[in-house]
């Protein structure tokens, strides 16, 4: 029986690396990306292209029509920005903050109820992409102050989540320091590595583990 993935924010990096890696297993794979070239680059690898822009409310909105009833085995919030690098000395500007919550906390606090049906209805898992960086009990440094907030705020709102939504598994993974245009040139992890560790660690989830935040290479991390 086919699996089918949903994947938010697949234009590139490691969404783009779940997209090759699931169709390359046979998942029917949805991917959403916010332009035309990406959206077709999408379908030319296999998979169906989803218009969405996750810092629109009305944007996430059509996601549950475009779906149309599909039972989703996976679903993967991998939509994010990293503003910066600065640390507490530097104040971020309110437009800074704005779009960086948008990004990474309100899209994926707006996607879960829209999409968590569709992967009750296949008693799926949902699972967000965050960051060892949103640790507060593994924090040693300010260094990219606002992105640590951001996913620390991420963390706390699929955590307490869980008990609302029983009919599936949620959970935060950190992918690692990945060689993206995020993780720079300078990171420790090719992007296929770090997609392959979260894959086994996504296939051992249970319902049990619903709230768990976990490294890329199956450690549990402190919140």
């Amino acid at each position: 029986m086919t699996r089918t993935a949903l994947i938010i924010g697949a234009s590139r990096g490691i969404g783009r690396e779940f997209v090759r890696q699931l169709l390359a297993d046979g998942w029917k794979v949805f991917a959403t990306a916010r332009d035309a070239q990406a959206l077709a680059a999408l379908e030319a690898d296999g998979a169906h292209p989803l218009k969405t822009d996750v810092t629109r409310a009305e944007s996430l909105a059509e996601l549950p029509r475009q779906l149309d009833g599909e039972k989703i085995d996976l679903a993967l919030y991998i939509a994010g920005v990293l503003p910066g690098w600065d640390g507490a000395a530097e104040a971020p500007t309110t437009a800074v903050f704005d779009a960086t919550m948008q990004a990474n906390v309100l899209g994926a606090m707006q996607a879960l109820p829209l999409l968590a049906p569709f992967v009750a209805a296949a008693q799926g898992r949902f699972v967000f992409i965050s960051s060892v960086m949103g640790s507060i009990a593994g924090a040693t440094s300010s260094t990219a102050w606002l992105y640590r907030a951001s996913k620390a705020a991420l963390n706390m709102a699929v955590h307490s989540a869980r008990d609302d939504y029983p009919g599936l598994t949620l959970a935060v993974l950190h992918p690692g320091w990945v060689k993206t245009d995020m993780g720079g040139a300078g990171a420790t992890l090719d992007v296929q590595d770090s997609v392959a560790g979260m894959r086994k660690v996504i296939a051992t989830l249970k319902p049990s583990d619903s709230g768990a935040f976990y490294g890329y290479d199956g450690r549990e991390i402190a919140w």
